[in-house]
């Protein structure tokens, strides 16, 4: 049974406005002798505070809530790190929501339930993580519209169309543009594409990068093949792009057909990257000596995998810490430019012919 804050009143000898005051954050706070009194008793008690009446004291719950799309994906879990290491310097603590477990709704319904939620425990800010839509959901811009004018701050990552939200632009475009120049540079010649989602930004910015290096060199890619934003995705996208007509790469055949040029597999982020390795190997196929691979993001746990991907790296705990700057101090310095770039490691080795 939970003890009552007119029990730690009364162990201290105090008031019960003057201990909630203490409790609860007011800034009225009595003499530090008689706090500190309130503070034992609470201590000896074992009294918890009351988070709403801290927020009606305060004028602030103390939280962040931190929407991403998939709770297991290092990308995600790299920014919540960086989000919550500020969170906590200014004292927040993080609530986290991922939007790709719905209970079978679609995934703009679990969006729109974890912001409701959001706002309903009156969180200080709330951070998007998740790629934004092509055409925002209007019922999460209404809700979100609605808890900006009431004083809320909205973080989000990359391009939005919510009113009043503000965005942390992420070099998507640049950095898949940046990694193809890469690939070209080092003679690679044929790419296929997985392209993720359509309707993201995150992955459409992205194949937009490559496919305007790619035309800058006078080339097209053989295949642009869209998918789930996952492991899953691409997996399923690779094997749908080996048994495409003409493809370079025979299925199966374990080598390059007619000794043509390597094909190399262009991912739209890391986890997708890592389907198609697992895929090309399902085929009997070699990386990189029959098939080359590149992803985006450089997520941390890619040090477990062999070969190594080559990948453009955006520095993803300071994006957390940057867009968790940007909700929590509306005083602050305007975010600094975020930068990434190509790291080349074994899955691209130089394309042959």
């Amino acid at each position: 049974m939970s003890v009552k804050l007119t029990e730690v009143a009364r162990q201290a000898g105090v008031s019960l406005a003057t201990a909630s005051r203490v409790l609860n954050g007011s800034a009225r706070t009595p003499a530090p002798a008689i706090a500190d009194r309130v503070r034992a008793a609470a201590e000896e008690l074992g009294y918890v505070a009351n988070a709403q009446a801290q927020a009606l004291a305060r004028s602030t719950t103390g939280l962040v809530g931190l929407v991403v799309h998939d709770i297991a994906d290092p990308y995600f879990s790299a920014i919540a790190h960086g989000v919550q290491e500020t969170a906590l310097q200014h004292r927040r603590q993080v609530l986290l929501a991922g939007t790709d477990i719905a209970g079978g709704e679609p995934e703009g319904s679990a969006e729109l339930s974890a912001v409701n939620a959001f706002i309903s425990y009156r969180t200080d800010a709330i951070i998007l993580a998740a790629s934004r839509l092509q055409d925002e959901d209007p019922r999460v811009s209404s809700a979100l519209g609605r808890y900006i004018k009431n004083g809320g701050r909205v973080v989000a990552l990359g391009s939005t169309g919510i009113p009043g939200a503000l965005s942390l632009p992420l070099p998507n475009r640049e950095g898949a543009a940046a990694l193809a120049a890469a690939l070209l540079d080092r003679g690679h010649t044929r790419f296929a594409i997985l392209a993720g989602p359509p309707e993201r930004n995150t992955a459409r910015y992205r194949v937009e990068g490559f496919t305007a290096a790619l035309a800058a060199a006078g080339i097209e890619a053989v295949a642009v093949v869209p998918g789930a934003f996952n492991s899953r995705g691409g997996y399923d996208a690779t094997l749908e792009c080996l048994d495409l007509p003409g493809m370079p790469v025979a299925a199966g055949a374990g080598k390059n057909d007619g000794g043509a040029p390597g094909l190399c597999i262009l991912a739209a982020n890391d986890v997708m990257a890592l389907g198609a390795m697992t895929a090309l190997r399902s085929r009997g196929l070699r990386i990189p000596q029959d098939v080359q691979v590149a992803g985006f993001d450089d997520i941390p746990t890619l040090r477990d995998h062999s070969p190594g991907l080559t990948t453009y790296r955006l520095p993803l705990e300071d994006i957390g810490r940057i867009a968790a700057g940007l909700a929590l101090d509306p005083n602050g310095a305007p975010a600094p430019g975020i930068t990434g770039e190509v790291v080349l490691r074994e899955s691209a080795g130089a394309a042959r012919g």
